[in-house]
């Protein structure tokens, strides 16, 4: 009975949520720097995918990395957290459901997470996305520290 307390304790831990947020939000940044700067690589990459209507690709390539990049920001600063984490793991969800079904489509192409020619999706890739909804969810419910908007907010309570 010990070891399952043990173990709960471990899992909630604020400390494994920040670690999970500062992992997601970094991810999140590296992710988004190439997309920014190759727009129409990553609109070759979401047309690979068949998902996106042909009129909605530019704006999703342009539209997606910059919203990646500033939910890893905000998630890492800690500013807003909570949102980000929603924003971020809704992404997630997209993802993983865009890569669930090019692989039962039996598509070759790459992901497109962190560059235009990379990994061809797998199902190693699916189980990925899969955890880091997973540690997305975790910080949703169990993160509570070193956040930059409660040190704010203290200090213009002061003023």
């Amino acid at each position: 009975m010990k070891l399952i307390a043990y173990i709960e304790k471990a899992i909630s831990h604020p400390y494994l949520a920040l670690v999970f947020r500062l992992y997601i939000g970094g991810l999140f940044v590296y992710a988004s720097l190439h997309k920014i700067n190759y727009p129409v690589e990553f609109a070759e990459t979401i047309a690979t995918y068949q998902m996106v209507p042909y009129w909605g690709i530019n704006l999703t390539a342009v539209v997606l990395p910059w919203c990646e990049l500033i939910s890893g920001i905000l998630l890492i600063s800690g500013v807003r957290a909570r949102s980000a984490t929603v924003i971020i793991g809704c992404l997630l969800v997209l993802f993983t459901t865009a890569i669930g079904v090019s692989l039962l489509r039996d598509a070759p192409i790459s992901c497109g997470c962190f560059q235009t020619i990379g990994e061809k999706i797998s199902l190693w890739t699916l189980f990925r996305d899969v955890l880091w909804i997973a540690m997305t969810v975790h910080v949703f419910f169990f993160d509570r520290v070193f956040h930059l908007e409660k040190r704010f907010s203290m200090i213009l309570k002061e003023i």
